[in-house]
């Protein structure tokens, strides 16, 4: 007889139970800045993407409001039947002319970004190349088009051109601009250089460098100075710093046109609704031209990783929001986790498969939404979670990658 697919099922839900790494559901009830309530609670949240604040900016919700009454709840249909509509379009624009790349394409989600991108750009007879910490997503895509994937060790761009030289097909090489668990930054210009040497196609998921890094928040590729040409396709989503949903592609015309034809994503996907597009693009406008959002959310960095050092912690090597603390151990995680939300703070316990067994951590996001007292109880709340801890595995907050 085959084996029963709900059993089997079961059976992997039991069995990350009883090792203690079973995902739970936890339904928010309210927002108010940084804080939200979570079972009638209020707790001050250090685990959102929203780095710049702008999720609940009076101006993109009046724009989602305005856009809602015009267009009404959904698009109604995929892109390339009657789904799209002028705030999609007015988006597209911004978002290349905030990128400084010819034209740009909108997905659903950032998994349907680089499962369109990577999809089109391979047609499954190509070679993949991918730093081992890149998105989920990167990795799928990969997959699940038929390429050929290889991985190389972390940033290590001599690894990354041994396989690129190896490969006997087109090639593209994909990474993430930030990584979203450790929070540090890609070599992205030695990756551009290699990429020119080799003859490869470089592709960047800026998902967690949007809206952060670079000139007027156009993120990593900006920061490191790399043009379409050194870069050709970037992937950045609109969920986080951005504080909407949805993704975008950007790059050339003749790119564009082509996702436009075969990201099958794309072309097979509801499109998300016009009021969204239409906040989201309120929301781009304000993340270009209030540098000072940058400002403070770099003066919060810097006052946490201050703090932690103060108490103690080892920190990961990231200057960006992303903040990670590693205990290791996925039982005393969470248990610091706990810690911390019995004292008022929310930080979520990111345990294995997510991250690799030994690494689980607490992965602290700052947000420009944040004040510096709300740091400062961070910092407090740490201490106490430091102090619960058994002096025997005190050593073994340190950070580490991410899988």
């Amino acid at each position: 007889m085959r084996p029963d697919l709900l059993e089997n099922l079961a059976a992997r839900v039991a069995m990350r139970e009883r090792d203690g790494l079973s995902r739970r559901l936890r339904a928010i009830e309210r927002m108010r800045g940084a804080h939200v309530v979570i079972d009638g609670r209020e707790l001050l949240a250090f685990c959102s993407n929203d780095y710049l604040g702008l999720a609940q900016h009076p101006e993109v919700i009046a724009a989602l409001r305005e856009a809602a009454n015009q267009y009404g709840a959904g698009a109604t249909a995929a892109h390339l039947v009657c789904g799209h509509h002028r705030e999609h379009s007015k988006l597209e624009e911004a978002l290349a002319d905030w990128t400084q790349r010819e034209r740009a394409l909108l997905f659903s989600s950032g998994w349907l970004a680089n499962l369109g991108a990577i999809g089109a750009l391979l047609d499954g007879n190509g070679v993949c190349v991918q730093d081992k910490l890149n998105h989920a997503s990167l990795l799928d895509a990969a997959k699940l088009c038929g390429a050929s994937l290889k991985r190389y060790p972390h940033a290590d761009v001599d690894a990354a051109a041994r396989q690129l030289a190896a490969a006997d097909a087109p090639a593209l090489l994909a990474s993430d601009g930030v990584f979203s668990m450790d929070g540090d930054v890609a070599p992205l210009r030695e990756l551009a250089a290699l990429c020119a040497r080799e003859g490869s196609t470089l592709m960047i998921d800026d998902a967690h460098g949007l809206g952060v890094l670079g000139e007027h928040g156009a993120g990593s590729l900006a920061a490191a100075g790399l043009s379409q040409d050194a870069a050709p396709v970037l992937m950045a989503t609109l969920g986080k710093a951005v504080g909407g949903m949805g993704a975008f592609v950007a790059g050339s015309a003749e790119l564009i046109e082509g996702l436009t034809q075969f990201a099958r994503s794309y072309v097979y996907t509801t499109a998300s609704p016009p009021a969204l597009a239409a906040a989201t693009h309120a929301a781009v406008r304000l993340a270009r031209t209030e540098d000072w959002r940058r400002e403070r959310l770099a003066a919060l960095i810097a006052r946490f990783r201050s703090g932690a050092q103060q108490l103690g912690l080892p920190l990961a090597d990231s200057s960006t929001p992303i903040q990670p603390i590693v205990p290791g151990d996925a039982a005393r995680t969470l248990r610091a986790s706990q810690v911390l939300e019995e004292h008022g703070v929310l930080v979520t316990a990111i345990r294995p498969p997510t991250v690799p067994a030994g690494a689980a951590r607490l992965r602290v996001t700052l947000s420009t939404a944040h004040a510096e007292t709300d740091v400062d109880r961070l910092l407090d709340a740490l201490a106490l979670a430091i102090r619960a801890t058994p002096a025997s595995s005190r050593e073994a907050w340190s950070p580490s990658g991410a899988d």
